[in-house]
């Protein structure tokens, strides 16, 4: 009897000996996970909303664990930059950030050295101006960075009659500012104003100029899910038929 408590005790120990083993693989396998899930560095984020036309403050800004892994070189690191936060206070949101966003140099600007729209108008584009009234300009609906089409309309002889058409000339514009607003304050929702500034490409400042000439410019406000710009096409309608001559002479002939 003695041998066999003897052999029912070695296996015992045997089993529990392994099964502690085991427990221990297990355990250092979970905290090298844990390892992994917090290996991660700082990067600077905006502590709250940052409208456009908004000066930084150090107040706005602030560091915020990041995965290395989902980290971007376009991100602003405080391994790098530790004195990121004082070199952006007083630079201009060129483009607006969410909280938590991630800071990018590409959406801000220092506009201390130029007035504010040249400041925000991206390299290559202009800022141009066209008269709105609520009948023309979706009801006051449209507000700066919303995007548009921009319709003209005008009365064209046939025979003795006039006939009225209309077309797009212009696809996807931004719109830069209703009268002097150049972004949502207060909680204001709708802008009712006598003028739009558009942001166009220098080709599309000639027809549009063309076509305030023409007749009436309407601007067609288009869906939040419907604003990016494809690159391989141009800003002008698909039906444009807007022709542009320089000394009389009609361009690209």
């Amino acid at each position: 009897m003695k041998g066999a408590r003897i052999i029912v005790l070695t296996v015992a120990l045997g089993a529990g000996g392994v099964a502690a083993m085991l427990a221990g693989r297990s355990d250092n396998s979970e905290q090298s996970k844990q390892t992994q899930k917090v290996d991660s560095g700082e990067i600077l984020v905006a502590k709250s909303s940052l409208p456009s036309g908004k000066t930084i403050s150090p107040q706005d800004l602030e560091w915020q664990a990041w995965p290395v892994t989902a980290s971007s070189e376009a991100f602003i690191r405080k391994s790098k930059q530790p004195d990121a936060i004082k070199r952006l206070s007083g630079l201009t949101v060129r483009m607006p950030f969410v909280a938590g966003e991630p800071i990018r140099e590409a959406k801000v600007v220092d506009a201390k050295n130029a007035g504010y729209l040249a400041a925000i108008l991206p390299s290559g584009m202009r800022a141009v101006s066209t008269r709105i009234s609520p009948e023309t300009g979706a009801g006051g609906f449209i507000l700066p960075n919303d995007h548009v089409d921009v319709i003209l309309t005008r009365t064209r002889k046939s025979g003795t009659r006039g006939v009225e058409k209309s077309e797009t000339i212009l696809s996807n514009i931004r719109v830069l500012a209703i009268d002097q607003t150049v972004q949502e304050k207060d909680g204001k929702k709708v802008v009712v104003g006598k003028t739009a500034t558009l942001e166009l490409s220098p080709r599309a400042v000639e027809e549009l100029t063309l076509a305030q000439q023409l007749g009436m410019l309407s601007l067609a406000l288009r869906s939040i899910s419907d604003t990016a710009k494809d690159e391989k096409t141009d800003e002008r309608g698909p039906s444009a038929s807007v022709d542009v001559f320089r000394y009389g002479v009609k361009k690209g002939t």
